[in-house]
């Protein structure tokens, strides 16, 4: 079967590039071996972005990869909120005190301030919808360095939501350029940026914190794993998380040369069905036959099989889902009136019954298309597989799917509701998939603002069960971390779980 498969990537990953003229993948980098006494940390990474405004879109997630930028908080390995710009932040009730660190500045030497910081927060609610919420609280500097945030009702989440990325600290008063310039706190800075393409930064002179100990990185897209893992043998990168299972044996292999770290993480691999077009029959049966145990299996250690979008740990991810069953699957598609055509797959009404799956090719997702569409096949479900570069400007945005691959940070700070509220909510950008529950939607308003730990578990446990028995979605794997370094290399938030971490002002390359 691997054989099979592989040959299969293969096949898919020629006519991807063939058929898709947007997609144009890179070579590999075109720069020699590092000497010894290098400082600069050369790094493969999966998306290119368009800007390096971190309150548009995700551009946040990759600013902070970079080092450039940094937030009031910063997530942990145990997923809690921890200070960082900030000192603190205090709830009495309705309202959040911040205080913030003494002696902050911006790469430019300017002082980051409460006001600003104020400003800062204001603007991403303007720039990023995802973030317009934070419009509806009221905000007061007590004085330079500490705010007050008052909301309407208790928000439990503040701290959290004050430690993600595109919350990053930007001198808006010293900036004139925020897609190509913009002045952040952190330990590097801008120096060669590519829209679209690769990036250099450079230490931070200025920093606030310490010590820069890496004189520089490159970072270089290369969205494909195949050109990532023969970047790394020929050494002309360093390092580079989401490794494949076929590249993890290479690694292991060989611990002089690659370190490489393990450890359970939050990233999840799903797809939504789409309700406008598929009926609760078929993607009853969509979900009866994609078997998340085999493809844990293939993908070798990289995944776990996933049950919802959070780990079975988590007292919110208690819920369940069908064990997988063919012949059920056959029987619902016979009772919905297919019938098997002489090429064995389902038709009805002289109609062959053939999926259009969208994917793009990172997070391991090209295999896992190909993985779904030969177990759909084998129970007479047909595909046909569609890449996209970017899948937030294509298929995400135009709902033109019958399955969307996709994959997120369902658990990025111990807490449930910024997955459900991404997902599930009748108004979020999934919403194109044509789920719609009102009692969901009444439970997600009621999570929004409870306090009590328990509680909030019991929600959401309850919330994913209604989109599980919806067959709105399916839960594949959630990712472990996995991260290749070179020997030497240290510091790349490797032991952290989360992807919208990377280099810092501790990251080192042994001379």
């Amino acid at each position: 079967m691997k054989k099979a498969i592989a040959l299969l990537l293969a096949l898919v990953m020629v006519l991807a590039l063939s058929a898709c003229s947007k997609t144009v993948e890179p070579e590999a980098p075109a720069q020699p071996v590092a000497e010894a006494g290098d400082q600069t940390l050369n790094v493969a990474i999966s998306f290119a972005q368009a800007s390096l405004d971190a309150y548009k879109d995700y551009y946040g997630w990759y600013t902070s990869i970079f080092g450039m930028s940094e937030a009031l908080f910063k997530m942990d390995e145990t997923s809690t909120a921890q200070p960082l710009l900030a000192e603190s932040a205090v709830n009495d009730g309705k309202i959040w005190t911040v205080t913030l660190k003494d002696g902050v500045t911006f790469s430019n030497g300017d002082k980051l301030t409460a006001d600003l910081a104020i400003r800062n927060i204001q603007r991403v609610a303007e720039v990023n919808e995802r973030f317009a919420y934070l419009a509806d609280f009221q905000y007061a500097a007590v004085d330079e360095k500490t705010f007050t945030i008052t909301t309407p009702e208790p928000y439990p989440t503040m701290k959290s939501d004050l430690a993600t990325p595109e919350l990053a600290m930007i001198d808006l008063d010293a900036t004139t350029d925020f897609d190509a310039a913009p002045i952040f706190t952190g330990p590097f800075v801008i120096s060669e940026f590519v829209p679209e393409g690769d990036i250099s930064v450079v230490s931070n002179d200025n920093y606030w914190n310490g010590e820069v100990k890496l004189a520089g990185a490159k970072f270089y897209y290369m969205q494909e794993d195949d050109p990532k893992q023969m970047a790394m043998e020929n050494g002309e990168i360093d390092c580079y998380t989401s490794v494949t299972a076929a590249a993890l044996e290479v690694y292991e292999a060989d611990p002089e040369t690659y370190n490489v770290t393990t450890i359970p993480a939050t990233r999840l691999q799903f797809y939504a069905l789409n309700e406008n077009r598929l009926d609760a029959d078929v993607r009853e049966a969509i979900n009866l036959t994609v078997d998340k145990d085999a493809i844990a299996a293939y993908l070798n250690g990289t995944v776990s099989p996933a049950v919802g979008p959070f780990g079975t740990a988590t007292p919110y991810g208690k819920v369940t889902v069908p064990a997988v069953d063919t012949e059920k699957a056959k029987g619902l598609l016979e009772a919905d009136g297919y019938t098997l055509n002489a090429d064995g797959i389902y038709e009805k009404d002289g109609q062959p019954l053939s999926l259009n799956i969208c994917y793009y090719a990172a997070r391991s997702l090209d295999t896992l298309s190909i993985l779904i569409q030969e177990q759909l096949k084998a129970v007479g479900i047909d595909s046909v597989l569609t890449v996209e570069e970017d899948p937030d400007a294509t298929y995400i945005t135009t709902g033109d799917f019958d399955m969307a691959l996709y994959s997120m940070i369902a658990d990025k700070s111990g807490d449930p509701y910024y997955c459900i509220d991404a997902l599930f909510r009748a108004d979020s950008r999934w919403n194109v998939a044509g789920f719609k529950s009102d009692e969901c939607e009444a439970l997600i308003n009621e999570l929004q603002y409870e306090t009590d730990t328990a509680k909030r578990a019991e929600l959401a446990n309850q919330i994913v069960q209604i989109a599980i028995d919806d067959n709105a979605f399916g839960f594949v794997g959630l990712f472990n971390k996995t991260t290749v370094m070179r020997t030497g290399i240290t510091g790349y938030s490797e032991k952290l779980p989360f992807d919208f971490y990377g280099i810092d002002a501790t990251s080192s390359k042994a001379a």
